[in-house]
């Protein structure tokens, strides 16, 4: 009688063991992908930046501490970010190293002309690099502060500047090497791993966000939250597939396939968000929703539908596919059902009903497109893609100019009081202004970055005195030598890996390797030291301040500028050339509500109304786009009725005004031509009606034309407030004349 029941224990005991390796393997995993790459990226930082120092002693280069520097600069979690970085790092030097050469022998022996000189191509390189994005940015940053690196400490020793611009040079390609061999060899991060789990990822969450917008399970301010988030998940991957450009043929190959990926998914986010916006402003009409509520009910639970056990990735996205165009080749024959039972209980309403199944429709036709390229992206081998897309990034030159008069102020205050005082550290002052203005140019809060890197170089020179002190002088051999510097090194290294306090790291690691990293023949000259730390802690503290008090980045006017250039891609939708406009429009639109969303961080206020007009921009610039793209496949349009073209001209030109300069009168003069053409879509209807292609044509031209008024007036928009305030100021004189 008991052997069953020892059978059973022995099972429950087996079940319970196989369960808590499971879930010890989950958590190893858990840490692996977390705490684990933050320690393995602590040994090969550590490891690249020891034999960086050993080959430069090796080779007896005049400063090894600069090798140091540069595997700092670039060790990256990824080998792919580290071979980018490594590219544009050797660009940049060597820019850096002629134009260093080209001041000092333009300006011989003449401080403040050399420190004019210097000042602007540092703040033009650091005002370049906002135009760029990713490592580029990074090349242009080094171009202008690898010239004062090297030109500064010799500006009055002519001579030694050629050599001097040499041995940067070779001192650079040392840490280049080192780091990208110890990326490329001790247990390698690839790029093209990362970027298939987070496509993997980003299809399955929109999925799942598509299906709760149509079903409204969504509040507003969660919708606008989780939209956000798409944003910079658009930007993300631009930059991850930047970075896995450099690091095998893979994904070289897919490159371009990768970009149609990122292009195709603006597009559906273009789609769900201008199809949840109308289905909001109409759904006070049940007879206008009602017919359509099954139908966006079913693809709600087609876009849920999960994978399968042991389906892969690439056969669950083809099913989605198949399966997302099977319904939607009987969606039209539904919707001429529903359509006609409605013609004859409510006329007034079908504008509304065909606007909504149209961009249903055109909805579901971007999915199914995403799907299929998500599926070929990752199919194995390589892959060919003759259509050619581009992410195109926009930069306001309101920041650009601002960037480059605030480097300008700071780096010229520091070589003043250099040339006014005959500061011995002045130099180095100078020095570590340029590095603090290039390296904080893109940070979110350019002043917090700028006190903690100050706080950090400060950390470095107590810590450098320790070592000149007592360290090196008690160091016989370079394994000891190893041994002392690895847990210094590691420790900066493990500040840059946390994001809050990175500007600790990033000004302990640099200032610890400038200040105090070892040479061949050691100087031990601690109140060189202390001088220099002085300055460069002065000098960041400089720039803190400037960029709190005298450019802070928060400006309103600036934060406006921002704005009216994301309202100014609308402008672009109406007036830009045809070809390739879709994605100008959304990448600049995408890329520019980013750096919105980055200074506006904290600002909830502000950052919600921001991203109201990115909304509103992308409603109406991509109904602008596709208006014409249908205006421009309608062609015979203007034969029938000559007053189109000029209609369609008067739409393009009062929206184009409107976004450049909102306001209640615009509003009136937008809604205007738009009601104007679409009384001319619907004569032309009415005429082509027993011609199913072309009466297909005016109609998707009149659900254009109708979404783009339906978001002039949406009451929680922008827009629809200064149409509001028209309302009631001419309501307001009407009374007054009525009164008087």
């Amino acid at each position: 009688m008991t052997r069953p029941h020892a059978i059973h224990r022995t099972i429950d005991t087996r079940r319970r063991g196989h369960a808590i390796w499971r879930a010890a393997r989950r958590a190893l995993r858990d840490w692996n992908s977390i705490e684990g790459a933050v320690w393995l990226h602590l040994l090969k930082t550590v490891t690249a930046v020891l034999l960086a120092m050993g080959i430069a002693m090796l080779l007896d280069l005049p400063q090894p501490r600069i090798a140091m520097t540069t595997v700092f600069v670039l060790m990256q979690p990824l080998s792919g970010m580290v071979f980018a970085k490594s590219v544009y790092r050797i660009v940049g030097t060597v820019v850096g190293m002629i134009a260093a050469v080209v001041l000092g022998s333009v300006f011989v022996q003449q401080p403040e002309l050399y420190i004019v000189g210097m000042t602007l191509w540092v703040a033009a390189c650091t005002a370049a690099a906002m135009r760029n994005r990713h490592f580029r940015w990074y090349g242009f940053v080094l171009a202008g502060y690898t010239a004062a690196l090297i030109g500064i400490p010799v500006v009055m020793q002519p001579n030694g500047l050629f050599l001097a611009a040499l041995g940067r040079g070779a001192e650079v390609a040392v840490g280049i090497l080192c780091s990208g061999m110890v990326s490329a060899v001790i247990v390698p991060r690839q790029t093209g791993s990362l970027l298939e789990r987070t496509l993997r990822t980003r299809l399955r969450n929109f999925t799942a966000f598509a299906s709760s917008v149509l079903t409204g399970a969504l509040e507003r301010s969660a919708f606008e939250g989780r939209f956000a988030g798409l944003v910079d998940d658009v930007v993300g991957l631009e930059a991850t597939r930047a970075f896995s450009f450099f690091e095998d043929p893979v994904m070289r190959s897919r490159s371009q396939l990768l970009a149609r990926l990122n292009s195709e998914f603006m597009d559906a986010c273009a789609r769900l968000h201008a199809l949840r916006q109308l289905l909001k402003r109409v759904q006070r009409s049940e007879i206008v929703t009602a017919p359509l509520v099954p139908y966006f009910h079913e693809l709600a639970a087609l876009l849920a539908q999960t994978q399968r056990h042991g389906e892969s990735d690439r056969a669950w996205a083809l099913r989605l596919a198949d399966t997302l165009e099977a319904w939607q080749s009987t969606l039209p024959r539904h919707v001429r059902e529903a359509r006609q039972a409605l013609k004859t209980v409510s006329p007034e309403a079908l504008q509304d009903f065909d606007t909504s199944s149209e961009l249903m429709y055109r909805f579901t036709t971007e999915i199914v497109r995403y799907s299929r390229t998500y599926a070929s992206a990752m199919q194995p081998g390589l892959a060919q893609e003759t259509r050619a897309t581009r992410y195109v990034p926009r930069t306001s030159w309101y920041v650009v100019g601002f960037t480059f008069l605030r480097t300008a102020v700071v780096v010229a205050a520091c070589g003043w009081f250099w040339v006014q005082t005959d500061w011995p550290s002045g130099g180095m002052a100078m020095i570590a202004a340029a590095l603090t203005c290039a390296l904080t140019s893109s940070a979110s809060n350019a002043t917090r970055m700028a006190v903690q890197m100050a706080a950090g170089a400060a950390c470095a020179a107590i810590v450098g005195y320790f070592f000149i002190c007592y360290v090196y002088p008690n160091v016989d051999g370079f394994p000891l030598l190893c041994a002392t510097l690895a847990p210094v090194l590691a420790l900066g290294a493990f500040l840059t890996t946390r994001p809050r306090i990175a500007g600790y790291g990033v000004g302990f690691s640099v200032f610890f390797c400038l200040l105090a990293g070892p040479d061949n023949v050691i100087a031990y000259t601690p109140d060189l030291l202390i001088n220099n730390g002085m300055a460069i802690v002065a000098a960041m503290l400089l720039a803190a301040l400037a960029f709190a008090i005298v450019f802070p980045p928060r400006m309103k006017w600036l934060i406006a500028r921002m704005c009216g250039e994301l309202r100014g891609q609308v402008v672009i939708a109406c007036s830009s050339e045809l070809p390739g406009l879709g994605e100008r429009f959304q990448s600049g639109t995408h890329d520019l509500m980013h750096q919105l969303r980055l200074v506006l961080s904290g600002r909830q206020r502000e950052h919600r109304r921001a991203l109201r007009w990115m909304l509103v921009t992308l409603e109406v610039g991509h109904a602008m786009v596709d208006l014409r793209r249908e205006a421009h496949a309608a062609s015979w349009l203007s034969d029938l009725d000559a007053r189109w073209g000029q209609s369609l001209a008067r739409v393009q030109t009062a929206i184009a005004r409107l976004f450049d300069d909102p306001g209640p009168q615009m509003v009136a003069r937008a809604l205007k031509s738009v009601r104007t053409a679409t009384w001319v879509a619907q004569e032309a209807l009415g005429a082509v009606a027993h011609t199913r292609d072309r009466r297909h044509d005016a109609q998707r031209l009149l659900s254009h034309l109708h979404f783009i008024r339906s978001a002039l007036l949406d009451r929680d928009g922008p827009l629809g407030t200064l149409a509001r305030h028209r309302v009631r100021t001419r309501n307001a004189a009407v009374n007054n004349w009525l009164k008087g």
